[in-house]
């Protein structure tokens, strides 16, 4: 999904060292490519890194974010699917290796949303190999994981339930669907975020591509969401997700004023976004500034770490 002058820029603006570099080239199957490929990194393949500028965020530090929000989906999915998630190999690193609490086997009865929820498992386990491999030693392992009374939180935040009951994402396609719908919209919208802090026009248009895998992920979703009758309950989990993330009422559900809204967007058609501290918001539960919470009891692993303030609508 990268093309080669994004990768080869993030790398020069990274400050990972040269070893790290090599390994993001590998990743992207780019390596090896000779004179051509030094020539578009300014010569740095094996010299030090560009030094950022002080008030911008690495490369690694957001490809690592990214890298957190991909482990989720990943043992949710593969879980839905397999029984298990990801194998240990793909789930080391730098700071804390946590485990997952939660997932097993949905009972699957239509054979399309279990076709639909392996294709998709797919792709978020190979997500979560490139960006394992572009990152090199510099990865962050796998966060402690809890799907399991997270949902239930969740659940319980948005009206679906009362308090005290459960929530239990797997034991039904139904609920199933739910659950793929809260992580969906919210992975949308992180690509979205991240859009202002890549400047050239040519690395902006490498990150479309990955936006559009989560795109296609979070359409798909919509669309059974829909068909089969869950609208009210995704429009309180919309509801819910809009409480968190500050004082923005941009989040959709999957009908809006009666009509059909398989594709969530402004005025203008524009997909909207989320800064990584409103990601944050939602997947740590709280619209307080928080290091922890809801999906990632731990935290997330990397610099990008805490959610935003209540009332503070720049962060």
């Amino acid at each position: 999904m990268f093309d080669k002058r994004f990768i080869t820029s993030a790398i020069s603006r990274s400050a990972e060292n040269g070893l790290d570099r090599r390994n993001f080239f590998t990743a992207a199957g780019v390596a090896g490519v000779g004179v051509g490929v030094a020539a578009i990194a300014g010569n740095t393949l094996a010299g030090p890194a560009a030094p950022a500028h002080a008030d911008e965020v690495s490369d690694a530090a957001i490809l690592n974010f990214a890298l957190n929000l991909e482990y989720l989906e990943a043992e949710f999915y593969l879980r839905a699917v397999t029984g298990s998630g990801l194998p240990s190999s793909m789930t080391d690193g730098t700071a804390t290796l946590g485990g997952v609490v939660g997932g097993k086997k949905v009972p699957f009865k239509s054979g399309a949303i279990k076709a639909i929820a392996t294709e998709i498992a797919a792709d978020e386990k190979a997500h979560v190999a490139f960006l394992r491999s572009a990152l090199g030693s510099a990865k962050v392992s796998r966060p402690a994981i809890d799907l399991k009374t997270s949902f239930s939180a969740a659940a319980t935040a948005a009206g679906l339930i009362k308090k005290g009951q459960t929530f239990d994402p797997f034991a039904n396609e139904e609920n199933f669907l739910l659950g793929a719908y809260l992580f969906e919209d919210v992975g949308v919208t992180a690509y979205k975020g991240a859009a202002p802090l890549i400047t050239n026009a040519t690395y902006l248009g490498a990150a479309a591509g990955i936006l559009a895998v989560e795109a296609y992920h979070a359409g798909i979703i919509r669309e059974r969401i829909l068909n089969t009758g869950l609208y009210e309950q995704a429009q309180a989990i919309s509801n819910a997700r809009d409480s968190l993330d500050g004082k923005s009422n941009d989040d959709q559900g999957v009908v809006e004023k009666n009509v059909r809204n398989l594709v969530p967007t402004d005025k203008n058609g524009i997909a909207y976004g989320r800064t990584a501290p409103r990601v944050l918001n939602v997947v740590y539960l709280t619209p307080n500034a928080a290091t922890k919470g809801g999906f990632y009891p731990a935290g997330v692993n990397g610099t990008i770490s805490t959610s935003g303030a209540a009332g503070d609508p720049t962060s």
